[in-house]
């Protein structure tokens, strides 16, 4: 039994490394490069045709929407690159300062054809053709090989089907909520037994620190967003894509207002020292509050990266109970916290800045504005496409009205004939 759970584990193992994007890209990589390097032994002239894997292997991505992407931008950098050096090579010759004017030449072209980062490549391209003798052949060999290493790089994407990044996004998303929830339950602990300054600071600064995961999260997203685009295996892209972007739209805003938080706990810890920042009483609501919306946070996560709708259901209905139970301690700190102020008004601003700022994370994530908020994104999605769309059908209409028009003149003349 104990070596069948450890076949299993294994198991598990190996097919979550293959799944991993590293993995993924460098197996795609070496297969595309050594496709294009083989086809152009056939058919460049050159005895080393590198030029092809080269490009098949800076044009495979682990998308198909960036492959698609990458490999336009790159023959046009290259087709740039060698019309800037045969320019050149008809004036000049190879020298220190042509080489010079070559590079600056490619560099500025790159950017007029706006081939992002593919720039130095026009440069690079201009200076391996100009470099050699038979200007005329090397340039149509490279641009050949340039072509065989984007279309084998996009025939690889094609056949063999990209993996979507869904789930690698879902588990940076639940992530950042797991460390969300791991803050506010030490702010939580530390309130109720009393903060000192330092260690209060400390939790601001781990607060500032989430926003470094934002980036992370949010290079995970796009990674996700792009792999669900022009997926053959996906329905609604969109809505997914939707889903998850709108969702970590809402963590952000709460690991901001969580810094705000940590701020305001700081600033009482030095307004309040030595003292405790809150009475017993106050100090526990604001522990069972914080433990409250952590579990809502967690959950709202959950909720966010759940794909089965009955899943989906589930997390939306515990979503809901535990914020309605955050509101119901919410209420409670409040009147708590109003017996205090009326006696001892000192810190009230303070005091009240904790209701506000945990009162605002309740509300982000209510279920009834994360709804909403959907359906607005999910309209303007709407109607960009419309505006495509209608730009797409007046240009085919400007170019198909004279067909349609002598269409409709030749039609009476035949019946008339």
């Amino acid at each position: 039994m104990h070596d069948v759970s450890e076949s299993m584990s294994s198991l598990v193992r190996l097919v979550k490394r293959h799944r991993d994007p590293v993995v993924v890209q460098a197996l795609r990589s070496t297969v595309a490069a050594t496709i294009a390097y083989v086809i152009a032994k056939w058919l460049s002239p050159e005895p080393a045709p590198l030029t092809a894997p080269l490009t098949a292997l800076l044009v495979v991505q682990v998308t198909l929407f960036a492959t698609l992407q990458t490999s336009v931008r790159r023959v046009n950098a290259v087709v740039a690159g060698v019309v800037v050096a045969i320019l050149f090579s008809l004036l000049v010759g190879l020298t220190w300062w042509s080489l010079a004017l070559v590079i600056l030449a490619g560099l500025g072209v790159g950017h007029l054809v706006r081939v992002d980062e593919f720039v130095a490549e026009v440069a690079i391209s201009a200076m391996l053709v100009l470099g050699v003798t038979t200007v005329g052949s090397t340039a149509w060999a490279r641009i050949v090989e340039t072509l065989i290493g984007a279309v084998v790089g996009m025939g690889c994407n094609l056949l063999l089907a990209p993996p979507l990044w869904t789930e690698h996004a879902g588990e940076s998303i639940d992530g950042l909520a797991r460390r969300m929830r791991r803050l506010m339950l030490h702010m939580g602990e530390e309130v109720a037994g009393g903060t000192p300054v330092e260690q209060a600071a400390a939790r601001l600064h781990e607060a500032r620190r989430l926003d470094h995961d934002i980036a992370d999260v949010d290079a995970a997203l796009r990674q996700a967003e792009d792999s669900l685009r022009l997926n053959p295996r996906v329905r609604e892209g969109l809505l997914h894509r939707v889903v998850l972007r709108t969702g970590l739209d809402t963590l952000e805003i709460c690991t901001v207002v969580l810094r705000v938080l940590a701020r305001t706990f700081t600033d009482l810890a030095k307004a309040r020292e030595p003292r405790p920042l809150f009475s017993a009483p106050t100090g526990a609501l604001v522990q069972q509050l914080l433990s409250e919306i952590s579990d809502a946070v967690v959950s709202y996560a959950v909720l966010v990266t759940t794909d089965v709708s009955v899943s989906a259901e589930s997390a939306e209905s515990r979503l809901a109970a535990e914020l309605r139970q955050a509101a119901a301690t919410r209420d409670k700190l409040a009147g708590q916290l109003l017996d205090e102020v009326q006696h001892d008004a000192s810190q009230w601003q303070l005091q009240g800045a904790v209701l506000t700022e945990v009162n605002r994370i309740i509300d982000e994530m209510d279920t009834e504005h994360r709804t909403q908020r959907l359906l607005e994104e999910l309209d303007r999605h709407t109607r960009e496409q419309r505006e495509r769309r209608s730009r797409l059908t007046r240009i085919a209409d400007r170019l198909g009205a004279p067909v349609r028009n002598r269409r409709n003149q030749e039609e009476p003349a035949r019946r008339s004939g």
